[in-house]
């Protein structure tokens, strides 16, 4: 079985997603720098790093499961007078041709699904990379309170739970992975940045921590 669901952006009040994260000013020099210009947004939620990308020049496609947020990036490239091709898509079943990008992002995204829909996203990404393309993502932890203290009637599969998010719906596929998941599923990629954990607190209830994985990989 392989689950994903849209999140519903029209809730979304934060500018958090609107901010493209921390990492994105060194991945657009790095690649620059290495002659990329093909760079997918995959899951481009509000268009944060779609926009940011197409700002320092290259050539952008993006997709999202939700018409929301597909047609909130593509208003928001045009206001800024970039261009930005848009489609609504299932990162399940990518609709490019094998090897069309140079580059990828899957920021928070390629984690809600289940652990057959993982993978199996992760070859659909992998696909689409030309060779030497690069893949930057992030994943969640093992060692998040949430998957720590899970309710057992809302996992999915051994990996995989469904969250009430404020600003996303309801039973939100999360899939979780510890470092010895992520040495097998990334079995045939070349790591370019080491996984890093990480974690982010809820300064209110430090209690429900969340901890998360990145990292920058390569397709042989």
């Amino acid at each position: 079985m392989s689950v994903t669901k849209a999140w519903d952006w029209s809730k979304n009040t934060d500018d958090y997603w609107l901010m493209p994260c921390v990492e994105s000013a060194y991945l657009a020099q790095t690649w620059r720098a290495k002659g990329f210009e093909r760079f997918l947004d995959a899951g481009c939620g509000l268009g944060r790093h779609s926009v940011y990308m197409a700002s320092q020049g290259f050539n952008v496609t993006s997709f999202d499961l939700s018409d929301y947020a597909v047609r909130h990036t593509q208003e928001w490239a045009e206001k800024e007078g970039l261009h930005v091709s848009t489609r609504v898509s299932n990162m399940l079943t990518l609709p490019y041709e094998d090897e069309a990008f140079q580059c990828a992002m899957a920021y928070n995204v390629i984690y809600h699904t289940d652990t057959a829909g993982f993978t199996r996203a992760l070859s659909e990404l992998r696909r689409v990379l030309c060779s030497g393309g690069e893949l930057f993502l992030t994943l969640i932890s093992k060692n998040t309170w949430g998957f720590l203290n899970a309710d057992e009637a809302k996992k999915i599969d051994e990996n995989t739970v469904a969250f009430d998010e404020i600003e996303a719906g309801e039973n939100i596929p999360h899939f979780f992975v510890d470092i010895n998941d992520i040495i097998k599923l990334f079995s045939g990629w070349e790591f370019v940045l080491k996984p890093k954990e990480w974690c982010d607190y809820n300064m209110q209830k430090p209690e429900f921590f969340s901890k998360h994985w990145s990292m920058l990989v390569r397709k042989p």
